[in-house]
């Protein structure tokens, strides 16, 4: 049974904490979707020039337009077949803010073209981002994303260094605490550290099978183009 994450990373894969491995199990062969709880530490932005943008990305649940301490965390990943026949994971987070929660949704699909984990952002899959995927020493997963492009009608373009970011993600299991860690960080390659955020959930297995997939985790539009 070979998930999208697994047929990304190949033999890197079995480098992973065993909880890590199982987590990024999850898909249509395991029957197994994952859901996290937890509570982040954290959620920082950057200067007071990226706010217009996260306002703007949030009315799409991509990134998040507010700051946090100790705020209260759900992921959910679970897989599902999209219109286009293909594998897809959710990854929707949703963080429970003062004055209401605010959604981060992405959905991933494997991509053997382009050697990656293609990463749809937003609820209208606008923006697609290239996901390259290891393992480190300790077993952590290390996710760092490559090319990004924006999909809209005939629009199809890469989106360019000055105003992308670039996104790093560690993701850790702790044996002591029995809880999953994560570390989320994106920078602009000139003016530096644009959001992130930080903390820790245990998770759940649920069965994809019986419960299927909620209709609000999947995506408003579907992009086909890679």
């Amino acid at each position: 049974m070979t998930s999208i994450f697994q047929a990304h990373m190949g033999a890197d894969f079995d480098r992973l904490h065993p909880q890590i491995r199982r987590r990024f199990s999850v898909g249509l062969d395991s029957g197994e979707g994952c859901v996290g709880r937890g509570t982040m530490d954290r959620i920082w932005h950057g200067g007071s020039f990226v706010k217009p943008f996260l306002r703007l990305g949030g009315t799409r649940n991509i990134l998040v337009p507010r700051q946090g301490r100790d705020v209260p965390f759900v992921i959910e990943n679970l897989p599902y077949l999209d219109s286009y026949g293909r594998e897809t994971v959710t990854f929707v987070r949703t963080f429970r803010l003062p004055g209401g929660p605010h959604r981060f949704d992405a959905t991933m699909v494997h991509s053997p073209e382009r050697d990656c984990v293609l990463d749809y952002l937003g609820t209208h899959q606008h923006l697609a981002s290239d996901l390259h995927m290891s393992a480190e020493p300790d077993g952590s997963l290390l996710i760092r994303s490559g090319e990004h492009r924006f999909r809209e009608g005939p629009v199809d373009v890469r989106v360019p260094d000055l105003i992308g970011g670039d996104a790093e993600v560690r993701e850790s299991f702790d044996d002591a605490t029995g809880r999953f860690r994560i570390r989320v960080r994106v920078a602009n390659r000139r003016f530096g550290p644009l959001f992130g955020y930080e903390g820790s959930f245990t998770a759940r297995y649920v069965d994809v099978r019986t419960h299927g997939v909620r209709r609000d985790l999947r995506p408003v539009r579907e992009e086909a183009r890679a």
